[in-house]
């Protein structure tokens, strides 16, 4: 009897533990997934209409700027505002206020950089159609947030914190979180001026080339193709942004219609209009540009102004005091010398903000076009474009300094390297509706050899944009379908070579080192594909880490330096190639000793039978959002991986642990249904959302889904918002 009655309590503590957890999860994670059906009350002028389709994607109708606007803002805020939430929060160098010391460095940095500074001060230049824009978009994200104070996303329960209305001068801080990611190269310039403190000034100087003489002209991926080399007889354009993973990804889908504009394709969570994509019209890509925009100088005088702040860091009552001396030229910090250095970033020049952004959207034709891009409000940037008339093109835009003076180390005395204004915009590189037919851009140096204007940056090398060039060539009637398939190429002509060139060491060498005839076996057969299964591309990869690091420590005598700028692959290769006397007495001897170290390396973490070995396994990815990634016994089942990647840093496919590619696009103005459009993972950010990861399986098999445009997507759910 007792024992029946201790099980009868235990079956009932059990289901209301059940009971409890099934209410949390309800109450916490449930109800805050977005209302996506029926009529809601809301501040706008008439009635605004949201349809989301099958991916949860919607299509925003409404009768005037303003109430298209507010549309925008409250619908992304619906699915992803604590994204917008971190994301203001990581450029405002505020995420330890709700973190913890975790992430203090990263506010430290972003403070050192001022962005929350520079975002006021932008904030105080936005006018006209721009700042009523932004306000619209505010509006709407605070209505979201007035209507959902008790059903905020998950994030915030288990940070436990309400978030602060969303200002105009949010979006400016997403926008300028942006342009770090795409700009911020000074840290390449902080290991440069090492490597020239120490080692051979000529060495080093190739080991930094910006460009290196294999690109096509013109130079993430873009390209644009003429009618005559696709099957529809139309232009096309296609675009596949290369960005670190994150979860959810960084971008969101959006059809916005509304007054002058019928526009579809990514949006920026916390920024209005639409980034990439097309219109009636026209479509455009975009790719990084590369081109340095931020220089480094030795302060010629103690006068700075000193801002005092403070980091709010959870769990540190006091925090921690921020103190940051800004001089002429900008921020001043510690340069690698310990000595302080002042950055001068094209972020922090004073001048008026346009958000560039809506023109773009609105545009009908190659004029209109370039005509938005002169606003372009981001980083530097190659935006491919076609249009319905059958033309073809390449803008480059951004802020460009001009420079005078320089030598190749990269921190400055005042006075030299100094800006001498900005490329003139009609002087940037333009092609339009060249004689071949097609336009590729893969992050390469863009720029002619014989521009006036001095050029550097941190290009990519020629490997991805002369592959997409090369296949584009191969036949003449290219479908949409089949460009998709381009995006996810993973063949690498730089690891192809390598291999190649450890196999013909190893045979002038006749085989001395009997140890290592398993591997040169595997790269001997290989094919050049850099499939997660196969053993080979992990082989050459390991060996190739092991090459660039001799290669770098002939340069500069340091023992241990880490030189990885995009460009350093084509430098191996030239120096294979050429064989430069100065630098190793047997580079054969040197392939193959960065063979064996690389052998020895691999062994340790997949094991000594190289046959068994997976690239995969070096190439391995995990996709998880930082905050619910902590739940334990369920976060596995809200992340993507682990899981072994196909691609590398030099396949079109361009993946590796920290990038991929974050969107695919293809535009063809043949296709009925308007293009093709996909993103990684999903459009949601709420982990019970359907639309969570929806989208993985099609992107990680090169699959996509139609854009249905301007119409003939099927309505999953009809929202409607009146006054």
């Amino acid at each position: 009897m007792f024992a029946r009655k201790l099980l009868q309590s235990i079956n009932v503590l059990i289901a209301v533990v059940i009971v409890a957890l099934l209410g949390g999860v309800y109450w916490f994670a449930w109800r805050p997934l977005p209302t996506a059906s029926g009529s809601i009350n809301a501040p706008v002028g008439k009635p605004v209409s949201v349809e989301r389709d099958a991916l949860g994607v919607p299509h925003i109708r409404a009768e005037s700027a303003d109430d298209l606007y507010f549309a925008q803002g409250f619908v992304t805020a619906q699915d992803r505002f604590w994204q917008m939430e971190s994301f203001r929060r990581l450029a405002a160098g505020e995420l330890s206020e709700v973190a913890g010391p975790a992430a203090l460095e990263s506010d430290r940095e972003f403070r050192r950089l001022r962005i929350s500074r520079l975002a006021q001060q932008r904030a105080r230049t936005v006018t006209g159609e721009d700042r009523a824009v932004l306000a619209a978009y505010a509006r709407g994200v605070n209505h979201y947030l007035e209507t959902h104070t008790s059903r905020l996303p998950l994030e915030f329960t288990l940070l436990g914190y309400k978030p602060h209305p969303w200002r105009i001068e949010d979006t400016l801080l997403v926008g300028l979180m942006m342009q770090q990611t795409l700009s911020n190269t000074y840290k390449h310039d902080f290991t440069r001026e090492a490597m020239y403190a120490k080692g051979d000034p000529a060495k080093i100087a190739q080991l930094f080339p910006d460009r290196t003489g294999s690109e096509h002209q013109p130079g993430s991926n873009a390209w644009a193709v003429s009618g005559a080399h696709t099957r529809s007889g139309k232009a096309t354009v296609a675009n596949d942004m290369h960005i670190g993973w994150s979860l959810p990804g960084v971008w969101y889908m959006t059809h916005l219609q509304g007054p002058d504009v019928n526009v579809s394709g990514v949006t920026i969570p916390g920024v209005p209009a639409v980034v990439v994509g097309r219109n009636e019209h026209i479509s455009w890509g975009i790719t990084n540009l590369g081109f340095d925009v931020q220089d480094l100088y030795t302060p010629s005088s103690n006068q700075a102004l000193l801002e005092r702040d403070r980091i709010a860091v959870k769990g540190m009552a006091a925090g921690e005091p921020s103190e940051q001396l800004v001089n002429a030229h900008g921020p001043l910090f510690a340069g690698p010398s310990g000595k302080p250095v002042a950055l001068r970033w094209i972020a922090a020049e004073n001048a008026p903000f346009h958000i560039g952004l809506v023109k773009l959207n609105r545009a009908r034709n190659w004029r209109e076009f370039r005509d938005a891009l002169r606003e372009y409000p981001g980083a530097a940037s190659n935006v491919a474009y076609a249009d319905k008339d059958g033309n073809i093109g390449l803008q480059v835009t951004g802020e460009l300094p001009i420079r005078k003076g320089c030598t190749g180390q990269r921190i400055s005395p005042a006075g030299s390297c100094e800006w001498q204004g900005f490329i003139p915009f009609d002087e940037l590189p333009s092609f339009y509706n060249p004689a071949g037919g097609r336009i590729v851009s893969g992050n390469q140096n863009p720029f002619p050899e014989n521009y006036p204007y001095s050029v550097g940056g941190n290009f990519a090398p020629h490997y991805r944009a002369n592959r997409i060039l090369d296949e584009l060539t191969r036949k003449e009637d290219w479908r949409p379908d089949e460009m998709l398939k381009l995006q996810a190429d993973i063949y690498s002509p730089f690891s192809h070579f390598i291999a190649q060139q450890i196999t013909a060491a190893w045979d002038r060498k006749k085989g001395t080192n009997p140890g290592l005839k398993d591997s040169i076996e595997l790269l001997r057969s290989w094919s050049g594909q850099m499939d997660a299964g196969l053993p080979a591309p992990a082989i050459a990869t390991y060996a190739t880490n092991h090459l660039r690091r001799a290669i770098a420590t002939k340069a500069t005598n340091i023992s241990i330096v880490e030189w990885e700028p995009f460009i350093y692959f084509a430098v191996i290769e030239n120096l294979l190639r050429a064989r430069p006397a100065g630098w190793f007495a047997d580079w054969d001897h040197e392939l193959l000793r960065a063979l064996q170290e690389g052998v020895e390396e691999g062994s340790r973490i997949q094991g000594k039978d190289v046959r068994k070995w997976k690239w995969g396994e070096y190439n391995k990815l995990t996709i998880a959002n930082p905050i619910i990634r902590g739940i334990p016994w369920i976060s596995g089942y809200f992340q993507i991986g682990p899981i072994g990647g196909s691609g590398s840093s030099t396949t079109v496919k361009q993946t590796s642990v920290r990038v991929g590619p974050s969107m695919r696009m293809v535009v063809d103005f043949g296709d009925p249904h308007g293009g093709l459009l996909n993103i990684p993972i999903g459009q949601s950010g709420h982990p019970l959302s359907g639309h969570f990861k929806d989208q993985w399986d099609a992107y990680s098999n090169a699959r996509s889904f139609p854009m249905h445009f301007p119409s003939g997507w099927r309505t999953k759910a009809t929202l409607i918002l009146t006054p």
